[in-house]
């Protein structure tokens, strides 16, 4: 895995060359480099829906290309991707939430599947339990690695709340996922 900060000096570089020159090909590099995190946070927060996920990422990156004079470099370039993104999906979802999510009642009637397949479910099931914030921040901080205050930035939330709801996330996630730690321990010799 390559050097954080080697990265974003390399991004900060390109962004410069914009800057200076309007360097379609420096964008296009920064889209390149960045596409694939701005499209798995995406497709986390829209639940695997990797067509809204692509049509959100494009919005992203054609708003950061017109906002671009408005990056001051205070957070690294893809944290403020990540931030483009999440006001991004904020606004397509203002709408009343879809329910797309299959229901105890046809759980019931599908196969066992594996028991890997079933903690992921479980674990999925217990997200979305959780607050709207306390999803967005774990989603940030635990599946794609950002520090409480790149989160922070990002969700554009206080440190301290963002830290609030990183805690009370994993403890409510750890209570309702009890069963798996109990079963393993059983398993354990």
């Amino acid at each position: 895995m390559a050097d954080s900060a080697a990265e974003a000096r390399i991004d900060q570089a390109l962004v410069t060359r914009i800057r200076l020159d309007g360097d379609r090909r420096a964008f296009e590099q920064l889209v390149r480099r960045n596409q694939g995190m701005v499209r798995a946070q995406l497709r986390r927060l829209l639940h695997g829906d990797e067509a809204a996920a692509d049509d959100l990422a494009q919005e992203t990156f054609m708003l950061a290309w017109r906002k671009l004079d408005q990056f001051r470099g205070e957070a690294r370039f893809s944290s403020w991707l990540y931030r483009i993104a999440y006001t991004c999906f904020l606004q397509a979802h203002r709408a009343p939430a879809r329910h797309d999510s299959i229901d105890d009642e046809t759980m019931e009637q599908l196969p066992a599947p594996a028991r890997a397949v079933d903690l992921q479910l479980d674990l999925e099931r217990a997200m979305q339990r959780l607050s709207a914030a306390e999803q967005a921040v774990l989603l940030h901080c635990v599946q794609l690695g950002l520090s409480h205050e790149e989160a922070a930035y990002v969700l554009a939330m206080p440190l301290g709340t963002v830290k609030t709801h990183a805690t009370r996330g994993k403890a409510k996630l750890k209570a309702w996922l009890a069963d798996w730690r109990d079963a393993k321990a059983e398993e354990t010799p």
